[in-house]
């Protein structure tokens, strides 16, 4: 037992300590207040504990306190630094660990505003809704294991292998943005994951495309068509700038330089980033002047018949679905690149950048800064001339691409 007793607690009043063994100490106040102290040695130090008001804490809740906190040290562990711990998480009280459906769609609306494609938030909030929400949506971020992405991937590791890795890209990515705000401590999609999965190898499956050969054949068989005159002259548009389908489809006239004879296309409508000169050959300026006449002189170059916005991204495919043409628009691009490399090897250079393709190499990117705009006139001029000598041979001798 120790040495003091309520009765004497109560009855004295003169300041000072007053010890009732084993560290634990009565203080007075020279206002009279009365409260607790608790001496032990920390770390080789000796440090006072408060443990309360004695108005608060009587006797025996103080020498089991006392006694909580001689434990405390004897595990080593030091409570004065968690009672202020303590007193920090009061004042600041950690916000509340969101779902991982949660965390995802405030990434979501967090990056798309940078991400080039519109359609790119939906793709993500589809692939997750179907395949991670059903086994993590509704779980808090820092629950999520290795384990519970296993059961998420598993079932489409080798049916889906493309989607799959998606999936286990965009968790991954919802994670470090978890990590990065607080909310856990670790990423559950590691590098080792991939041990645990099968391995799967598919084969590469690139654009449909025509050899260069034929891109003639195609243009002059998309202007014999029935189509809407501004499709056909997208489409060829398209194949004279060797440009993504969605540039050409967003293409503005504001954008048109007719004096520079050129189509400079921002940088939020780039996949790079980068604003991109386009020099526009001889009947490429054809082309944007036909079609100023059917849609200019503002808005969209290439607009939809119906609406007057946009073109569908199906609407060149479809096309060339429609007339038979064993390509995509995208796959002309490669058509160019084909016909650069072997018929203009020394404009390889050129040719990349027409095609706005950032350098591998990160120091010739940072030392070699020019677009190569004058080589890529007279290469885009040849092509030009090209696509236009056989669209007119085609067309006259009626071929197709297999004769």
């Amino acid at each position: 037992m120790g040495k003091l007793f309520v009765k004497t607690i109560n009855s004295i009043s003169k300041p000072g300590r007053y010890g009732d063994g084993d560290g634990l100490y009565l203080n007075i106040a020279p206002s009279g207040s009365k409260s607790w102290v608790h001496r032990i040695v920390i770390d080789g130090r000796r440090r006072d504990i408060g443990l309360g008001s004695y108005s608060a804490v009587g006797l025996a809740q103080a020498r089991t306190m006392a006694a909580d906190v001689r434990a405390a040290v004897a595990e080593g562990r030091d409570p004065l630094a968690e009672k202020r711990e303590a007193r920090v998480a009061a004042r600041n009280p950690a916000p509340p660990v969101p779902t991982f459906a949660d965390a995802a769609s405030r990434y979501i609306e967090l990056c798309s505003p940078g991400w080039t494609n519109p359609k790119h938030a939906a793709q993500w909030e589809s692939t997750l809704a179907t395949y991670a929400f059903p086994v993590i949506g509704e779980m808090a971020v820092d629950e999520i294991t290795p384990a519970h992405v296993l059961e998420v991937l598993e079932p489409i590791w080798t049916v889906k292998n493309e989607t799959a890795k998606r999936v286990r890209q965009r968790i991954g990515s919802v994670m470090d943005w978890a990590i990065q705000h607080g909310y856990c401590l670790y990423n559950p999609v590691g590098k080792g994951l991939l041990r645990t999965l099968p391995s799967f190898r598919r084969e590469e499956n690139h654009f449909p495309a025509l050899p260069y050969e034929q891109v003639g054949w195609a243009v002059g068989l998309v202007r014999e068509s029935n189509a809407n005159p501004l499709t056909k002259l997208a489409f060829e548009f398209l194949v004279l700038t060797a440009a993504r389908s969605g540039e050409v489809r967003h293409a503005n006239w504001e954008e048109i330089l007719w004096q520079r004879r050129t189509w400079q296309i921002p940088a939020i409508k780039m996949k790079s980033r980068r604003v991109h000169r386009v020099p526009l050959s001889g009947r490429a300026m054809e082309v944007l002047t036909e079609a100023w006449h059917i849609s200019g002189p503002d808005g969209l170059v290439f607009p939809s018949a119906p609406n007057g916005k946009a073109m569908s991204d199906m609407t060149l495919t479809a096309l060339l679905r429609r007339l038979g043409v064993p390509a995509v628009p995208h796959g002309f691009r490669s058509s160019f690149t084909d016909w650069a490399d072997e018929k203009w090897p020394k404009y390889s250079d050129a040719a990349d950048k027409a095609l706005a393709h950032e350098e591998r190499s990160k120091t010739r990117r940072a030392y070699r800064r020019t677009d190569l705009f004058n080589r890529r006139i007279r290469l885009m001029q040849r092509w030009a001339d090209y696509v236009a000598g056989e669209a007119d041979t085609r067309r006259n001798g009626v071929m197709a691409p297999d004769q």
